[in-house]
C-alpha cells in the first residue's frame, strides 16, 4: 500500500520547526524526517498528534498514492460578481459558502502565478447573482480545507491570511470595492465583507447603510483598523500637492477609484466641497481598480497622484499627504459568527502578534481590531 504524506508541506506553512513539532508529537526530528520523505509510515496514534499539532485533518496529511491523481472532472460554479471579466482559460479559487460552490478570480501576482484549484472553461457575461458557468477541476483540497471567502479592499487581508493559515484557516481573498463586497455579502456570496464607506450625515462608518441592507438584527459588525487617507504623490512631492484644490490644475494628472470605492467617495466630497467639477480634473475617469493598483500608477510615473491610504504610499516609497482618518470593518452574517473558521479569525484580530504587524507595516491603529460594533 503506497502511502504518500503532505507534512513537510503543512509543517512550512505553519512555520514550525521539526525539532519543535518532533517536540508536540513526542518523536524525534529524524523520526519526522523519515516521515516527510516516506521513508517511515506513523502509526495511527503518531499520525493524529501530527494532525492535531498542525491543526488539520489526518487524511489531509496521509493518503493513499492513487487519490493524489489529477482530477479531471468538472463543475458547476456561481463567478463571483464584481471580479474579474470571467474569460475561458481563467485560474479560479473555490469556496464552499452555504452549500454554494462560489469561484473568485484571484488577483495575478507581480511575478507569480495565482493560486488556483479550477480552471474557467466557458464565461457568463450576464453575471446575475447566482448564475452558474463551468470550470474544470485541478485540485479537490478546497472540499476539504476549512475555507473563509472575503471581499474588501484592504491589502492587508493578505496578512490576515498568513496568520489564519498558520492555524488551519485559508482565506480566500476577493478584492472588491467596499460597495462591491457589501453587495456580495448581501446575496449570500461570501462570509465577510470590508467596508469604509462613512454615512453622509455623521460622517463616521456607514452603520444606517448597513442597516438599510441588511436590517439590524443579521450581520454583526467588526473593527478591524483605522486607517489614514490621502493624496498619495511622488518622493519629495514634486509637484507640490497640498489638498485636493490642487487637482484643478492644468499640470496634473490623476487616477482615479471606481464608483462605489470609498476613496472615491472621499474624492467627490472633497472635490465638491472645493467647488470643482469632475470633468475639471485631469485623469478623473482613469480607473485603478485598488489601493495598491492606483499607488503603483503614481509610482510608475502614470499619474501624478491619486486618493489611497498611507499603506498605500509607503509599499512603494511615496509620499503621503494626509486628508481623513477612517475605519475599515468587517462585516459578517450572525448565522456564520459560530463557523469554526469565523471564530479563529475573530480571535486571531486580538492576538498581539498579529496587531503588531499590520502596526509596523502599514501604520494601522489596531487597537479596536475585533471589538463588536453592532
Amino acid at each position: 500500500m503506497d502511502v504518500q504524506n503532505s507534512l513537510a508541506q503543512f509543517r512550512r506553512q505553519r512555520g514550525i520547526s521539526a525539532a519543535r513539532l518532533a517536540s508536540a508529537v513526542g518523536v524525534s526530528r529524524q523520526t519526522v524526517y523519515a516521515i516527510e520523505s516516506g521513508s517511515y509510515l506513523p502509526n495511527t496514534s503518531v499520525a493524529l498528534k501530527l494532525a492535531r499539532a498542525l491543526g488539520v485533518g489526518v487524511e489531509q496529511l496521509f493518503c493513499l498514492a492513487e487519490d493524489l491523481q489529477t482530477p479531471s472532472c468538472t463543475e458547476e460554479v456561481e463567478l463571483l460578481a464584481g471580479t474579474d471579466s470571467g474569460r475561458p482559460g481563467q485560474p479560479l479559487q473555490l469556496c464552499n459558502v452555504d452549500g454554494r460552490c462560489i469561484a473568485n478570480c484571484p488577483a495575478p501576482g507581480t511575478w507569480d502565478l495565482p493560486p488556483a484549484d479550477a480552471i474557467l472553461l466557458s464565461s457568463n457575461r450576464k453575471r446575475k447573482p447566482g448564475a452558474k458557468t463551468t470550470a474544470r477541476i485541478l485540485e479537490e483540497e478546497w472540499r476539504k480545507g476549512n475555507r473563509l471567502l472575503i471581499a474588501g479592499c484592504d491589502p492587508a487581508a493578505a496578512v490576515l491570511a498568513r496568520h489564519l493559515q498558520r492555524r488551519g484557516v485559508e482565506l480566500v481573498v476577493a478584492y472588491l470595492n467596499s460597495s462591491r463586497a457589501l453587495r456580495l455579502l448581501r446575496e449570500g456570496a461570501i462570509h465577510l465583507a470590508g467596508t469604509h464607506l462613512l454615512d453622509d450625515k455623521t460622517g463616521i462608518s456607514s452603520f444606517p447603510k448597513i442597516y438599510g441592507m441588511f436590517g439590524k438584527d443579521s450581520v454583526a459588525v467588526i473593527a478591524f483598523a483605522l486607517w489614514e487617507e490621502g493624496i498619495v504623490v511622488a518622493s519629495g512631492n514634486p509637484k507640490r500637492i497640498r489638498s485636493v484644490s490642487d487637482f484643478a490644475r492644468p499640470d496634473l494628472k490623476i487616477v482615479n477609484r471606481e464608483p462605489g470605492a470609498g476613496c472615491r467617495f472621499l474624492l467627490d466630497s472633497l472635490l465638491h466641497r472645493a467647488g470643482i467639477a469632475g470633468k475639471d480634473v485631469k485623469g478623473y475617469e482613469r480607473i485603478a481598480l485598488g489601493h495598491l493598483p492606483a499607488a503603483r500608477q503614481v509610482h510608475s510615473g502614470e499619474a501624478h497622484c491619486c486618493i489611497s491610504t498611507r499603506a498605500a504610499a509607503r509599499v512603494f516609497g511615496l509620499d503621503f499627504v494626509p486628508l481623513a482618518t477612517k475605519r475599515y470593518d468587517l462585516v459578517v452574517r450572525k448565522n456564520h459568527l459560530k463557523l469554526p473558521g469565523v471564530e479563529i479569525l475573530l480571535e486571531t484580530l486580538g492576538r498581539a502578534a498579529f496587531r503588531h504587524e499590520l502596526e509596523g507595516l502599514a501604520e494601522y491603529d489596531m487597537k479596536s481590531a475585533g471589538d463588536r460594533l453592532m
